[in-house]
């Protein structure tokens, strides 16, 4: 969407990263999301700094990572819920609580939870239409029309009343 949107000025610097490294992971996530969660912006900077924020894990690897939260779009959609919920706890000198925060904000703004969502219906319509044609294709072709009844059964008069039948139950 937009160029670099968090600038170092606006976070603080902690004991391990600078204000620059918060601002540039921020927007890395956002460009990340911004392109679908395509894998090649999936980089390992990115995954080191996301698998410590959000109250994430680190799933092993970053491929791992990748397949828990962004292989499919149910997945986003759940990534980006856990990450909207997320309290953002810590002191923005010792935590990325600042830019965690901040990517909340902009993640509400741009709206991403219900356009993924949307994507995700749509995505799920597609594939019900696709299964629907297909089973109509196969069985609303077999189905056969009514045979007529034979002319030596004389058809029932609405006023004759049938007594039900029950037969056994065990």
């Amino acid at each position: 969407m937009s160029k670099e949107l968090f600038l170092a000025s606006e976070f603080v610097a902690t004991k391990f990263s600078s204000t620059a490294e918060k601002a540039e992971f921020g927007n890395a996530l956002l460009r990340f999301l911004d392109a679908d969660c395509a894998p090649g912006l999936f980089t390992h900077r990115l995954y080191q700094r996301l698998s410590m924020t959000f109250g994430n894990i680190a799933h092993y690897n970053r491929f791992l990572f990748y397949e828990e939260w962004f292989a499919s779009l149910s997945a986003q959609i759940r990534f980006l819920e856990h990450t909207l919920r997320f309290p953002c706890y810590g002191d923005p000198e010792f935590t990325f609580s600042d830019v965690e925060s901040e990517i909340q904000r902009e993640v509400r703004n741009r709206n991403y939870l219900p356009r993924y969502q949307l994507r995700l219906a749509e995505e799920q319509r597609a594939g019900e239409l696709i299964l629907l044609e297909r089973l109509e294709g196969r069985y609303r072709s077999q189905r056969k029309e009514p045979e007529e009844r034979p002319a030596s059964t004389p058809p029932r008069e609405s006023s004759e009343t049938v007594a039900p039948v029950q037969g056994l139950l065990f």
